[in-house]
């Protein structure tokens, strides 16, 4: 990670809106392990995880002088015990209980002070455990997560043991140091920003000439992909779930992997369609018992802007609403709806400029942000897993939950 590491737009809109807790973006990990490891053991290992991951170890800061601006700075007075923690359940507790635990965990927000992350090894899940992590969005997003998995859990059951890593001293940044900083990231902003409206805006000048009229047509279609971003729908498209407060139920589901892909594959889909095609039919019966006609609710998705050159962990993505189909239809049909809905989404030509809307929608009150973000109705992510076992010191992971947040919505459904 550089020197000076900056929180990125759209970052700086998840931290400022959830002085609102049900804005929070905490996202949740649950590991559930066949047997619980040496204490000592998975604390030597976190000890050692927290240098290879350097944002673990790091805070979020206001700048002086600048307060539209944040940034990660290294926490002095880490003290692995406050984020590492160890407790069991009482007896004769199941999956239920552990949930139960779990979802309090989930409504619970961070001590910004400190580094934004709570990880607990939970003995008592019957005759297994459960290695839960809890980390604020700001730090990873769910692609980024796995990759950091690579740190935590093991390829093998009994690796050979790695070597330790320096142990850099850690300071506070002088404040001549900071402000240096600060103008040198406020100068490759701009600099960054003009490099990129020249390589755009050359190329669009040599298309006018030569196809004026197609040109004008895609500026337009720019403009209206962007409007459909920072648009103000506030209302649910839901009249059932409605009524949100600060509280979390969670729960899973198991499905076999092959079953959602052959679905898919009968009508030309994907896995995601048919994710988003099995989260409709069962929105549209929950409607239907509670007597409500719903032809359409609006979904709230992160797309992943990743690439190769980005680091490990950190948060990449942008999040895209748009309406979906709710209505009664046949698995195939439903599952063809959502492939055309989200075929326009990867298309839409607002994913360009996701650093310059969010830098615009950071520019307005909080509470408008806020209204945006309650008018969604689900959220929806399909994060990829690992596909080969895992072990946390010699105890084989079993199963592995991940949780979003809800950021306003009524749910959030998760795949992985």
């Amino acid at each position: 990670m550089p020197e000076a590491h900056y929180l990125s737009q759209t970052d700086t809109i998840m931290w400022t809106v959830e002085a609102d807790p049900l804005l929070r973006s905490t996202i949740l990990g649950v590991a559930l392990l066949e047997g619980a490891p040496e204490w000592s053991r998975l604390r030597a290992r976190m000890e050692e995880v927290t240098h290879h991951v350097q944002a673990l170890r790091e805070k979020v800061q206001p700048v002086p002088l600048h307060p539209t601006l944040l940034r990660w700075e290294p926490d002095p007075t880490f003290d692995l015990d406050f984020h590492l923690r160890h407790i069991s359940l009482p007896a004769h507790s199941g999956m239920g209980e552990l949930l139960d635990w779990v979802r309090t965990e989930a409504m619970g927000g961070f001590d910004l002070s400190r580094p934004l992350w709570e990880f607990t090894l939970v003995e008592g899940v019957g005759r297994q455990a459960a290695f839960v992590m809890k980390g604020h969005h700001v730090v990873t997003d769910g692609i980024g997560a796995v990759q950091l998995a690579a740190h935590l859990f093991d390829l093998e059951q009994y690796p050979p043991q790695p070597q330790l890593t320096e142990r850099p001293v850690v300071r506070r940044p002088h404040p001549a140091s900071l402000l240096r900083d600060v103008i040198l990231h406020d100068v490759e902003g701009a600099v960054d920003l003009a490099r990129h409206q020249l390589t755009s805006v050359i190329p669009t000048l040599l298309e006018a000439a030569r196809h004026p009229q197609r040109t004008v047509g895609e500026i337009v279609e720019t403009a209206r992909s962007i409007g459909k971003v920072i648009a103000p729908s506030v209302t649910p498209k839901s009249h059932v779930m409605v009524g949100r407060v600060a509280m979390s139920n969670l729960r899973t589901l198991d499905i076999p992997i092959n079953d959602l892909r052959d679905a898919a594959k009968q009508v030309g889909g994907t896995i995601n369609d048919a994710f988003l095609a099995g989260i409709a039919a069962g929105l549209h019966r929950y409607h239907v018992h509670h007597d409500e006609d719903i032809d359409e609710l609006r979904v709230a998705m992160p797309i992943s802007l990743r690439k190769e050159h980005h680091q490990e962990g950190g948060n990449h993505i942008t999040v895209m609403r748009f309406t979906l189909p709710m209505g009664a239809a046949p698995i195939g049909e439903r599952i063809a709806a959502m492939r055309a809905a989200l075929d326009g989404v990867r298309h839409e030509r607002s994913l360009e400029h996701t650093g310059a809307i969010a830098g615009f929608l950071n520019l307005l009150p909080k509470g408008a942000i806020g209204a945006i973000l309650k008018g969604v109705d689900f959220l929806a992510s399909n994060v990829p897993g690992v596909p080969v076992p895992l072990w946390l010191e010699g105890h084989r992971v079993l199963r592995f939950y991940p949780f979003g947040p809800t950021a306003g919505a009524a749910l959030n459904v998760t795949l992985m």
